[in-house]
């Protein structure tokens, strides 16, 4: 089971650095979009309400296929570079809020959160969701981790965390020692759990990335635990994250596995 019980500013770092976020974070591979879709049976105008849109990465991709989405951000500096990418789709409302204290006014074909389940209230992330969607509707969650046990760098990134920021919890996914999905939790147990859900289900779909030292050590700052670390561990880690990188074997870059974890069920 995940454990949502952050402090406000570990759910809200990401506005500090809203624009490098939206530049340096990936998209959502297609075939994730489609899994969502499919199980769903998501026909346009079905409405789509997102959970923690961020900066609409996976709005756009959704409000693409035709969908009318409704998408929450608390984040007043994420919610504003959110309109931006989404100005292009007028069925795309950017509302500045948090999910545990809105209220639907009508239901919703399907519930999606991507990269932000984890930050919901755990007490109530599910009853929420369920009062949202129409009977039968399709609560989505999507992650992409970093695969690390198949990253070639995985070892030397370790060393540079290790001496550069040795108090730096291994809970959040871009630490090189940490289980990455621990984010996701145990989707079945969580859904049974609620009570709410039938026809759990995970799909997985790996790929990969490739940046640069410069690249790769801006998409870091991109993660709260990196951007709420103090001033100096944060310059010391970032550079020795960039030698480990520029003197990789592949040419000063680094491949990044990551596997998109679509977890999917229906409303009871």
């Amino acid at each position: 089971m995940t454990d949502a019980g952050y402090a406000p500013k570990q759910r809200l770092a990401f506005g500090r650095v809203a624009e490098i976020y939206d530049r340096a974070r990936p998209s959502y591979p297609p075939e994730s979009v489609e899994a969502v879709i499919a199980f769903g049976n998501l026909r346009p105008p079905a409405p789509i309400l997102e959970v923690g849109a961020g900066t609409g990465k996976a709005t756009v991709l959704f409000a693409r296929r035709g969908h009318p989405i409704l998408a929450l951000e608390p984040s007043a500096a994420m919610a504003a570079v959110a309109r931006v990418n989404c100005a292009a789709f007028p069925a795309v409302e950017v509302v500045e809020t948090e999910f545990e204290g809105w209220t639907p006014a009508t239901p919703y074909a399907a519930v999606i959160s991507a990269a932000a389940w984890h930050w919901i209230d755990a007490d109530v992330r599910y009853r929420r969701a369920h009062a949202a969607l129409a009977p039968g509707g399709t609560l989505a969650a999507l992650w992409t981790f970093p695969d690390w046990d198949r990253c070639d760098l995985r070892d030397p990134l370790r060393d540079a965390y290790r001496t550069a920021a040795p108090d730096l919890t291994t809970e959040f996914p871009m630490h090189p020692a940490s289980r990455p999905t621990r984010l996701a939790g145990d989707w079945h147990a969580e859904v049974d759990a609620a009570g709410r859900f039938a026809d759990a289900t995970v799909q997985t779909f790996p790929w990969s990335l490739r940046y640069s030292a410069a690249a790769y050590t801006e998409l870091l700052q991109t993660h709260q635990d990196h951007i709420l670390l103090a001033e100096e561990p944060r310059a010391a880690l970032l550079g020795a994250v960039t030698a480990v990188i520029d003197a990789a074997a592949a040419g000063g870059t680094l491949t990044l596995p990551v596997i998109t974890h679509v977890c999917l069920a229906r409303r009871a």
